[in-house]
């Protein structure tokens, strides 16, 4: 199907209509006030979202759902709600090393679809393990400095079925309240005793532990926190984290989806970068950042983890497994991460980084975080954010808009995704367009947008 037959947004209006009071009250809403919708009409209480979304999309709101009509590279062309049609530089997509399009990894995938047709014979427990997810297993365990590692489908999977294949009713989970959706729903789901904590905060993880401990000193506890964290690109102290732990007989689980490849000296992401590799209890990472395709993984120091999330964790059991395509991918990136080349590619995706950071700062943007593959810069009203990142697709730049509830209201930001292949021109033109955009919107948003 092509870009255009598959995506017509031909219900866009030519023209923006009359705003009434209650359409722009409605205008002036966000995701918050439809996540919880009530009544007994399970179906029906879906359309007051549906109607938002369609006003937003009326009134060139709704930079989301964008439809990509190209490889994801430092330019790009994707179908927008918003402005149909755009092309122009591309900080929206996943592809931080640019493994992608990698020669390497186009044959590799090549050759095992040609082998082995295009899907697994089915669920890991079954049949659908191979002896080269096996031996990737090895190497992704490898990367963490872990013995043993076992695959997931998605990152996504890999997140919640940690969680829910090991905690239980009884056992608690401590949680950074910026960790990704799937350790939180998977948190959710396992206990209703999820507490929590302030973001990177670990003395306030030390005063939870000790507060759970003198009350329950028979359940499990699992500490949960990330090594680089998406939305706000800053780092805990793992080392101090993994110690507070140990102190009360609890076990740390490090999603390292962001920074495992792409971060630091050597692959390991802040794990070597800390000097914590092969000290973590528990780790986890996604392969759609940094790997050039999707799927996750689980890597722990004890063979019987891995055995029994692959009966337990139900992501794991009862789920196809990784395609023979998808492990090939995988098999020549970790490669390619752990080579020359690999090192190569980290230390251009961190000049890329630096050189953007420092452009849109000294055009008076703020920046979050340190330096890595994403960018975010603080807009905080949703109502700019929205305009700015509408208007930067109206002038060639696909950046992607977080706002609620990807991060808490009030706080949205643009989130400038990197790759190694952008160029230092490219990176300036888009600092200037963004600071241009910004001060544009800004000095003309109305107060009810």
């Amino acid at each position: 199907m092509s870009l255009s037959t598959a995506f017509k947004p031909s219900a866009q209006p030519t023209t923006a209509p009359a705003r009434s009071p209650a359409l722009e009250r409605l205008l002036s809403r966000n995701g918050a006030h439809f996540a919880r919708p009530r009544g007994t009409d399970l179906l029906g209480r879906t359309q007051a979202y549906a109607d938002y979304r369609a006003a937003r999309i009326a009134h060139k709101q709704w930079p989301f759902e964008k439809m990509m009509g190209s490889v994801p590279a430092p330019t790009g062309t994707a179908r927008t709600y918003s402005n149909g049609d755009v092309s122009g530089l591309n900080f929206s997509s996943q592809n931080y090393l640019g493994l992608t399009t990698h020669p390497r990894v186009l044959e590799a995938v090549h050759a095992a679809i040609d082998e082995y047709g295009t899907k697994s014979w089915g669920s890991a427990v079954l049949v659908g393990r191979t002896e080269q997810s096996t031996e990737l297993e090895r190497q992704l365990a490898g990367l963490v400095g872990l013995p043993h590692a076992i695959l997931y489908p998605t990152g996504w999977a890999a997140g919640f079925g940690v969680v829910q294949g090991l905690v239980r009713k009884r056992d608690h989970v401590v949680m950074d309240r910026l960790a990704h959706a799937c350790l939180q729903v998977g948190a959710q789901y396992a206990t209703p005793n999820v507490h929590l904590f302030p973001h990177i905060d670990n003395e306030a993880v030390r005063n939870i532990l000790e507060d759970i401990r003198a009350k329950d000193t028979q359940n499990a506890i699992l500490v949960v926190t990330e090594g680089l964290f998406s939305m706000d690109s800053d780092v805990p102290n793992l080392r101090e984290l993994q110690a507070i732990c140990r102190a009360y007989d609890a076990t740390l689980l490090v999603d390292v989806a962001h920074d495992l490849g792409s971060m630091g000296q050597g692959p390991h992401g802040q794990l070597g970068e800390q000097g914590m590799l092969g000290e973590i209890d528990l780790v986890m990472g996604s392969f759609s950042k940094t790997f050039g395709t999707n799927g996750g993984f689980v890597a722990s120091s004890h063979e019987s983890v891995c055995t029994y999330l692959r009966t337990y964790s139900s992501p794991a059991a009862f789920t196809s497994a990784l395609s023979p395509g998808q492990i090939a991918v995988l098999q020549e990136a970790v490669q390619i991460i752990a080579s020359p080349e690999g090192e190569r590619l980290r230390a251009q995706l961190l000049r890329n980084s630096l050189t953007l950071r420092d452009e849109l700062r000294t055009r008076g943007l703020t920046c979050m975080g340190v330096p890595s593959a994403i960018v975010p810069v603080v807009i905080g009203s949703e109502p700019i954010s929205r305009r700015v990142s509408v208007r930067l697709e109206e002038r060639g730049v696909l950046v992607n808009l977080a706002e609620f509830p990807a991060v808490p209201i009030g706080h949205s930001r643009l989130r400038m995704q990197l790759t190694s292949q952008h160029e230092p021109e490219q990176l300036k033109e888009a600092a200037k367009i963004v600071a241009e955009t910004v001060e544009e919107v800004t000095k003309t948003t109305t107060s009810w947008l």
